[in-house]
């Protein structure tokens, strides 16, 4: 069975992030994903990453990412000829993204009023930190700027290490979520209006919208979120314990839960201690509760406690790394990682599938990442160039 977004074309005009993960969304969905890439040097993720060779050739790990299964063609966006063969290129696509700062494509006659002209279904997808109108509209913005002034770090760490940004770039790929949501609606509309439109996406206000609880509490009862480090404020025991050998995290939300727990641990008189008896007092003395608690987990191990805990109905699991957690055997059995071919090379790219399954279909990429203007002569011989006009174009930099 076809992919959801079989026969949808994308031009991705993006760079980085925050755009290369929205448009990967939809390449995972089964989209045709055009990479639009500047002929000097790409996009560049092309050099970030750890693999240092890897970057030196174009191809950093940071790329790899958010780039398997789409084209590249490369073009100056600058030339009028490159403008010309971009508006070629959106006659017959269905999206655009982009991640330029506000009024870059409206400078170059690109923004959306001059697209739709060319394509009246175009849906045009426009990422930026603060969105395209606003007193902060026009600043440069990065992962770590948004995470900033978001509130995300005055809420990550603890009172002692807080504000602490989050260990990866959750605004960038919040961003990227919330622009393949809004282009897949806004696609569904195209199918049965005809029209396109304009998609609006500040990274500061879809990073905000994921805050939904602390955002509400403070909205709506006027509590001031404050950090919490390892414990959540909506109850106890929950958060981060201490064993013989390992974190262990424990969310004993719920009073059976906190029976349970304290069955399993060999501490059933806490249920009744009045500190610990009401959902209320709990988290008024989660620090006291956390006390008890730790002090028998140290009899064991976070591994065993964490078999024996599951088995009992209460959540809780070990406090992986990275490393470990893709090694786990559950992820291979979902097949979660695939591992690429890439022509003439030894090493094969190895990349993540989405966040789902479907019951039809496979949402993973099809293709490794494309080396920079690897499909730059196919696409515009599909356009009606032909040799010497592609070979004349590089030649004067357009592509």
């Amino acid at each position: 069975m076809a992919l959801p977004l079989a026969g949808v074309k994308v031009l991705d005009l993006s760079n980085v992030l925050a755009g290369p993960f929205c448009a990967y969304q939809l390449a995972l969905m089964g989209a045709d994903v055009t990479k639009i890439e500047n002929p000097e040097g790409g996009d560049l993720a092309r050099r970030l990453g750890a693999d240092k060779v890897a970057a030196a050739r174009q191809m950093g790990a940071s790329f790899v990412a958010v780039n398997a299964g789409k084209r590249s063609l490369t073009l100056n966006l600058k030339d009028p000829r490159g403008k010309a063969i971009l508006k070629d290129l959106v006659a017959s696509s269905d999206v655009l993204v982009e991640n330029f700062r506000p009024g870059v494509m409206t400078r170059l006659g690109l923004d959306f009023d001059a697209l739709r002209d060319v394509n009246p279904r175009l849906v045009y997808c426009a990422i930026s930190g603060f969105g395209a109108q606003g007193e902060l509209s026009s600043r440069p913005a990065y992962d770590q700027i948004i995470q900033g002034i978001s509130g995300v770090m005055s809420v990550t760490g603890d009172a002692a290490s807080a504000p602490l940004r989050v260990g990866y770039p959750v605004s960038d790929t919040v961003g990227g979520l919330t622009a393949a949501f809004a282009i897949c609606a806004a696609l569904l509309d195209a199918r049965t209006s005809g029209q396109g439109r304009m998609l609006d996406v500040s990274m500061l206000e879809a990073t905000l919208a994921t805050m939904g609880w602390v955002v509400s509490n403070y909205l709506n009862a006027g509590v001031a979120p404050v950090p919490m480090g390892n414990e959540n404020f909506t109850a106890a025991p929950s958060g981060t314990f201490r064993t013989r050998d390992g974190l262990l995290n424990i969310a004993a939300n719920e009073t059976r839960q906190f029976v349970s727990l304290c069955a399993l641990i060999g501490r059933p008189d806490i249920v009744d201690d009045p500190r610990f008896s009401q959902r209320d007092t709990r988290k008024q003395n989660r620090h006291a509760l956390n006390a008890e608690i730790e002090a028998a987990l140290a009899h064991d191990s976070a591994a065993n406690w964490e078999v024996k805990l599951v088995a009992s109905g209460v959540p809780a699991g070990r406090v992986l790394s990275v490393p470990e957690v893709l090694a786990h055997p559950h992820l291979a059995s979902r097949e979660f990682v695939r591992e690429l071919p890439v022509p003439a090379e030894a090493q094969p790219q190895r990349v993540t599938r989405a966040g789902f399954r479907l019951s039809a279909g496979d949402a993973a990429p099809r293709a490794p990442a494309p080396s920079l203007g690897a499909d730059t002569v196919t696409l515009l011989t599909g356009l009606g160039y032909d040799t010497h006009a592609i070979e004349q174009l590089r030649a004067d930099g357009v592509i």
